[in-house]
Order: C-alpha cells, then sequence, then structure tokens
C-alpha cells in the first residue's frame, strides 16, 4: 500500500515539529489509558516482545500522541509503543499532548493504521463504518479524508455483511479480502459460510473462489427459472368441483385472493348449457 495520497495525513491532522523538544512531555505511563475506538482489534505479541526489547536498549525514540481525557491521558497514536514500553518496564514515555475532538482522534487513530499497513480488512471496514455512523461522515466526504476512492471505501464496509464466522476467517488471515467480497454473492448464509471454510481448507486462490462462486451462481439461477410454479391446493380443488359442475374443462388464474376464471366452451349449445347451469 502506498503511503502517498492519505488524505491529509498525520502531519496535518496532528501538526508536529519532530525538531521541536518543547512539546515533548514525559508522561507516566499508568495514566495513559487505550483509546476505546482503536481500528486494531488486536496486536501481534511477538512484535511487541521485539519493540520492548529494543526500548530496553534504546529507550522510546518516538513520542506518542495524547489528549487529556479527566485524570488521565487517551492516547490517539502510538499504541503499539504505550504496550511495548508497558512490557519494557518503562514507568514515562515521552507523549505529546494535543486539544482533539472526537472525530480527529478517530481519523488519527484509522489513518496512523493505513500509513503501516497495520489494519486487517475487517478493522479497516469497521473503521470507516463507526467513522460514518458516529460523524455522519458519507463515503464521499470519509474518501476524501483518508485519501480513498469511495469505491474502495464502499467495497470494504460491505464485508460487513458477511457472517462472524466468516468476518473471523478474513481477521485470521486464513480469507482475504478478495475471497470475502467474491462470497457475498452466495445469498444463503448457511451455503456462504460452508464455502468459506472450504475455500479456507483448500487454500484456493481468489480467482478460484470467484470462478467457483459465478458457477454456483448461476446454477441456483437456472433452477429457480425451471422450478414449476407451487400448485395451490384450494385452486385444485375448486377447479375440480368447477369442472365437475359445469362438464367442461376449467382454468383458474391467480389464488384464493384474486384471479380469474376461464371457462372451456366448443359450441353455441354448450355455452347456452353452461349459462343456464350458471344461473340457477
Amino acid at each position: 500500500m502506498s503511503k502517498r495520497g492519505l488524505g491529509r495525513g498525520l502531519e496535518a491532522l496532528i501538526p508536529i515539529v519532530e525538531k521541536d523538544e518543547e512539546n515533548v512531555q514525559e508522561i507516566d505511563i499508568k495514566k495513559i489509558v487505550a483509546n476505546e475506538k482503536q481500528p486494531r482489534r488486536g496486536f501481534d505479541e511477538s512484535k511487541l516482545e521485539e519493540l520492548a526489547d529494543s526500548m530496553k536498549q534504546h529507550g522510546v525514540l518516538q513520542p506518542v500522541i495524547l489528549r487529556k481525557k479527566g485524570n488521565k491521558y487517551e492516547l490517539v497514536a502510538g499504541e503499539r509503543r504505550w504496550r511495548a514500553a508497558a512490557k519494557a518496564g518503562i514507568e514515562k514515555i515521552p507523549a505529546i499532548v494535543r486539544e482533539l475532538n472526537d472525530s480527529d482522534v478517530m481519523e488519527i487513530a484509522l489513518i496512523e493504521n493505513l500509513q503501516r499497513e497495520d489494519l486487517n480488512p475487517i478493522e479497516e471496514a469497521m473503521a470507516y463504518k463507526s467513522l460514518m455512523d458516529d460523524f455522519g461522515l458519507t463515503q464521499e466526504e470519509l474518501s476524501k479524508r483518508v485519501g480513498k476512492s469511495r469505491s474502495q471505501i464502499a467495497n470494504t464496509v460491505r464485508l460487513l455483511n458477511l457472517d462472524k464466522e466468516i468476518q473471523d476467517l478474513v481477521y485470521e488471515n486464513k480469507l482475504t479480502a478478495g475471497h470475502a467480497r467474491a462470497l457475498l454473492s452466495i445469498q444463503d448464509s448457511k451455503e456462504r459460510l460452508k464455502l468459506a471454510n472450504m475455500i479456507s481448507k483448500e487454500a484456493l486462490s481468489v480467482r478460484q473462489t470467484e470462478q467457483l462462486v459465478k458457477k454456483l451462481v448461476d446454477e441456483r439461477s437456472k433452477a429457480k427459472k425451471h422450478k414449476p410454479k407451487e400448485i395451490n391446493p384450494v385452486i385444485i380443488d375448486v377447479t375440480e368441483r368447477l369442472q365437475r359442475t359445469l362438464g367442461t374443462r376449467v382454468k383458474i388464474k391467480g389464488n384464493e385472493k384474486r384471479g380469474k376464471i376461464e371457462i372451456e366452451f366448443y359450441s353455441s349449445e354448450e355455452l347456452e348449457r353452461i349459462l343456464e347451469i350458471i344461473a340457477e
């Protein structure tokens, strides 16, 4: 993923001059709380351990970004550094405290992760949806702010229409976003989940998945076209009774609530006979 074109970027959202050491404070790590709107649902423990080992030798080289929240500080950017510092036993961490609204905090957390390619497709989709739902952004507005095309955002958010079990497969990197998007064409949820598990187990490519899904959709479409119409037992009963009474072929089109009756006759005499029966 290219970092070019990611909306306003962190530098625009948080105007930080890296060499301006007057902005950096040493904050007690215990006074810092995680951002509840952090797009990432999990952190790679092995990578956190590696970062913690590096911090034990070199310290925390880049400050985290915080905002004041009561008597605590809420993380805006740099949660990996904060977690690794805690693992390394570091008591205070360099930080820059900014006054930011909820929308900016969410946007900064999302852009930080997008720039580092840290988010998987489900986390990215949830972050987009949260920004739109919580702050009333349209897809067009969001696309400008995070530097993604509107169609890319729409396709990513669509992944949240999948069953949770399939979302979990994507989150666990057992399926890619390409696999997941192909599965959206399958309407039946049980069939979709069964297919998702098979794709994961057999390690099918996205292309193979798309071909398989197309084949299944085409088969369902053909079967639906040739599916015989359901016969209404009430209509059958009435049709048979009319045919016995009138002594000729009768067709009923519609249902018991609304429709029309066709009565066949083959001569003027037979028509007169049928009319006499109806008039009785």
